[in-house]
């Protein structure tokens, strides 16, 4: 089920914030507020597969946000970046919170069948930004999952970037994204009373490393404004989430995604 109308929604609704944020009085607001900000918003549609672990593409998009100070230089940002907010930052490192919407998987799908639906649902955590060269950014998210899955996951990457022009980046690294054992539980494992009625077998996963890959990306800078996005990426499933049933029965190891992305950048002062 495409989750392209909630994301347009949650897009219109944050285009407010700098608005109603410019209308506050700044002598009231304490120092770490007050300053020049910039808030991007934009949304990518793209071709994954339909649900984690499916061996067949299906179409999504997802709400692209990120809230933090206006600097000298416009700082790197991926589109597996999930809604963050910088609390610190300099050139050469960033630390603040972020979330990532999590959308319902129904079991309508024929390969689902039996397991039962996921509620949607979310992760709230702590992302950290390191810039080790003016070419290389490492980040790492770590995140607590609430309503949809009780886990803990954690996403690991490094991008390397470079600027063909002035308007035209490329951008590449690896990929690894880790989990414990509830977040498999919910997305991998299979109960007696869902093995019975999928024909699946019984799997109940621990926690470890649930993928590596390597992604890639285009980016133009369209005006000063807007940056738009042609991005690729592959993982392989690995330890927990290959050895599901529903894996190795019915999906693939293997996970391509390919799409495009757009984000309009605001700026403003407190």
């Amino acid at each position: 089920m495409s989750t392209l109308r909630p994301a347009l929604a949650l897009a219109t609704l944050l285009s407010a914030i700098p608005a109603a944020f410019a209308q506050q009085q700044t002598s009231t607001l304490p120092s770490w507020i007050a300053g020049d900000w910039s808030l991007k918003l934009g949304a990518a549609t793209y071709f994954a597969p339909r649900f984690e672990g499916a061996n067949r593409l299906a179409f999504n998009a997802v709400p692209m946000v990120s809230l933090g100070r206006q600097g000298k230089t416009e700082i790197f940002s991926s589109r597996n970046d999930n809604i963050s907010f910088a609390l610190f930052e300099n050139a050469t490192f960033r630390a603040g919170v972020v979330g990532k919407i999590l959308f319902p998987r129904s079991d309508d799908d024929r390969d689902l069948r039996g397991l039962g639906s996921v509620r949607w649902g979310g992760e709230a955590g702590a992302f950290i930004d390191i810039f080790p060269t003016h070419w290389l950014r490492v980040r790492t998210e770590i995140r607590q999952g609430f309503r949809a899955h009780s886990g803990l996951v954690a996403d690991l990457a490094a991008d390397a970037f470079h600027d063909l022009t002035p308007t035209l980046r490329i951008s590449a690294g690896p990929r690894m994204a880790l989990a414990t054992s509830p977040y498999f539980k919910t997305y991998y494992g299979v109960d007696t009373a869902q093995s019975v009625a999928s024909g699946l077998a019984l799997y109940s996963p621990g926690g470890g490393i649930k993928s590596v890959g390597f992604g890639g990306a285009v980016t133009w800078k369209t005006t000063d404004r807007l940056t738009t996005s042609l991005f690729a990426e592959y993982s392989r499933l690995t330890g927990p989430a290959a050895a599901s049933s529903l894996v190795k029965q019915r999906g693939s190891e293997n996970q391509f995604m390919i799409g495009v992305s757009a984000n309009y950048r605001f700026d403003f002062s407190l």
